[in-house]
């Protein structure tokens, strides 16, 4: 399935026509590359991207990610990740705060994303706000934290679970899956 920029238009009327542009083909190739391939599976996806986005129009945490720096479960106190934010004279939660259409938290994903996507996202995190990696990166991170088989069970706030932490948001995420849901299906 390939999704267009008409069914997200559609489905999300007030996102801008050129942030759907911007994404749509990198969307299309992610989800292809990771296996985002079937209607529940880009229903749920998509719903979710237009929740964390703010209907594809952030790509980047608004708050600085002071937060995360003390987050040794995000990687962020790793020898690799304070030497390369301080090279950039800046500090871990700084450097590797949310990017990205799913926005990627903390050294741990970065790295491991970079690695998958074969690019230097330890030394050049900003690269997740160009689209192609903005729409890459929240592919792969669908794909690698098993977003695909809770899809494919149709729990949708385990998803919610999964990319939040918790439940935030969790009734606008319900109304975008509505949303893209009647596109989808009509």
């Amino acid at each position: 399935m390939t999704l267009s920029i008409e069914q997200l238009k559609k489905a999300f009327p007030d996102a801008r026509m050129s942030n759907l542009q911007k994404y749509v083909s990198h969307l299309n190739d992610g989800m292809d590359r990771f296996e985002i391939n079937t209607p529940t599976r880009i229903t749920f996806f998509i719903a979710q991207l237009a929740h964390e986005s703010g209907n594809f129009r952030f790509v980047e945490e608004l708050a600085s990610g002071k937060d995360y720096e003390y987050r040794k479960d995000l990687g962020n106190l790793k020898k690799a990740a304070l030497a390369a934010a301080h090279a950039k004279g800046t500090t871990t939660g700084r450097f590797y705060k949310g990017r990205g259409l799913i926005q990627l938290t903390g050294y741990n994903n970065y790295k491991a994303c970079g690695s998958e996507l074969s690019i230097d996202l330890v030394n050049n995190p900003e690269l997740l706000i160009e689209p192609k990696y903005a729409a890459l990166s929240a592919c792969w991170f669908w794909h690698s934290n098993g977003l695909n088989e809770l899809s494919d069970i149709g729990d949708f706030k385990a998803v919610t679970r999964r990319i939040n932490g918790g439940y935030s948001g969790l009734a606008d995420r319900q109304l975008k899956l509505a949303s893209i849901s009647g596109v989808m299906n009509a």
